[in-house]
């Protein structure tokens, strides 16, 4: 991705090094990598904090107490920054053309855990966005376990997890996760679960959306598309669990399977028109 030396977004609030304190996600180390990869792109925040605070509190641990930076995760911080600016150009403009106002979204980095206006959550949650403070909340460290842990790597595979992110505030400027929220307490387990992905599917088609006029900028290089279809395909909720517990609940996806998830981030890709989006009423997802 041909990012250096392009605008970084004025919108990043860097918490890294600074531990708000307080809880901690229970489980084994391989459970909270099946929980940070499952939950990856657009968790339910209120479901994270139920998580997390049925664990102990943390010993030793005080609020605004400052911990080391990594500084090789600077360029991460800046890469990070120019894809969240990349991504306010495009929205800025498709938002004018449909006669919207786009309202720019917050991007907080941070390291181990965090509180927002969703409540506390940790690096384990994977990252997520809060429709509360309408901001993304990224732990950089994220990105070296998507290369290493879940065989995606490249830049645009990082870029993609922003712009599904992003997608997800789209969704709440747009009313869309407010409504799905509305009704989802109404259904059961598996029909509420049957809209996350919807949602969730719909973030990728966003996310798909940002690409295709990503490519119009001349900021993709070859190999780009494939490193975030390679991210989609890692993250689909059939993989995860035949890699985490060896078979498949269907009713229990959230966030879709590697196919719908590649499906969608494709059509957007390819059509750049984000009518077309509609997941809640396609025949075939």
């Amino acid at each position: 991705m041909l990012w250096k030396g392009r605008r970084e977004s004025t919108n990043v609030e860097d918490r890294r090094g600074v531990s708000r304190g307080g809880m901690a996600v229970g489980g084994g180390v391989g459970t909270i990598v099946l929980i940070a990869v499952a939950l990856l792109f657009g968790a339910d925040p209120r479901e994270l904090l139920e998580q997390t605070q049925t664990g102990a509190p943390q010993q030793g641990v005080q609020t605004g107490a400052q911990r080391g930076v990594n500084p090789q995760e600077d360029e991460l911080k800046k890469f990070t920054s120019v894809v969240l600016a990349e991504t306010e150009d495009v929205w800025q403009q498709l938002f004018q053309q449909a006669g919207k106002r786009y309202r720019e979204p917050k991007l907080t980095l941070f390291t181990g855990q965090v509180r927002s206006a969703c409540g506390a959550a940790g690096a384990s949650t994977g990252p997520f966005y809060c429709s509360g403070d309408e901001k993304l909340y990224i732990d950089l460290s994220f990105y070296r376990d998507l290369k290493s842990r879940l065989g995606a790597p490249g830049d645009f595979a990082q870029a993609y997890v922003v712009a599904h992110e992003v997608g997800h505030h789209i969704q709440h400027l747009l009313g869309t996760m407010e409504g799905v929220d509305a009704r989802q307490r109404r259904l059961s387990e598996a029909d509420a679960n049957r809209l996350s992905v919807m949602l969730e599917l719909q973030a990728d088609f966003y996310a798909g959306v940002w690409a295709h006029y990503a490519q119009r900028r001349g900021i993709i290089e070859p190999g780009d598309i494939e490193e975030a279809l390679g991210a989609a395909t890692a993250i689909g909720d059939d993989r995860l669990q035949r890699q985490g517990q060896g078979y498949v609940v269907p009713d229990s996806f959230t966030h879709g399977t590697s196919e719908q998830r590649v499906r969608w981030f494709k059509k957007g890709l390819d059509t750049g028109d984000i009518r077309q989006g509609d997941t809640f009423s396609a025949r075939n997802l």
